[in-house]
């Protein structure tokens, strides 16, 4: 399966795409909160919301190796810290929008000025910029699936 290229301007590109009423293929999340917890994932690759890591780490390995497949994320999966319950934080969309895009921003800037940089992923551990990228890859893929905008 290929995946979406982590760049501002290809995500870009599938979140114009993306309104209010836009409904997804599965799940229960609204267009805006999916945009959200896009960002929260990017928050997570920066270091500003800090996780532990959630499963053994003897795990670690296969995770790492499912993260580098060309596997796609699971419909339905469901993860602790992206709660089902949970309340906007932006106005509308385009706020929502312009917030992802500030932290992409931030992300690379992050990473440009501290190459050897590492967030922890609370399922696949520390990851540098080259693991963040791929993850984001397969993630924001799953999600623009799920709304339909790739």
């Amino acid at each position: 399966m290929s995946f979406i290229e982590p760049h501002l301007e290809s995500i870009l590109s599938c979140l114009n795409k993306l309104e209010d009423s836009s409904t997804p293929e599965w799940g229960n999340m609204s267009a805006q909160r999916m945009v959200e917890h896009l960002s929260d994932s990017i928050k997570m690759a920066i270091g500003i919301d800090k996780h532990e890591l959630a499963i053994p780490e003897e795990k670690l390995p296969s995770m790492l190796s499912f993260l580098w497949s060309d596997k796609p994320i699971a419909k339905n999966i469901q993860v602790h810290f992206a709660p089902e319950n949970y309340t906007l934080r932006n106005e509308s969309m385009e706020f929502a929008i312009d917030e992802f895009c500030e932290l992409w921003i931030n992300f690379e800037t992050t990473y440009d000025e501290a190459p050897r940089k590492t967030a922890l992923h609370p399922y696949y551990g520390p990851l540098d910029h080259t693991g963040w990228l791929r993850l984001h890859a397969k993630h924001f893929t799953h999600h623009f699936q799920q709304f339909r905008l790739v």
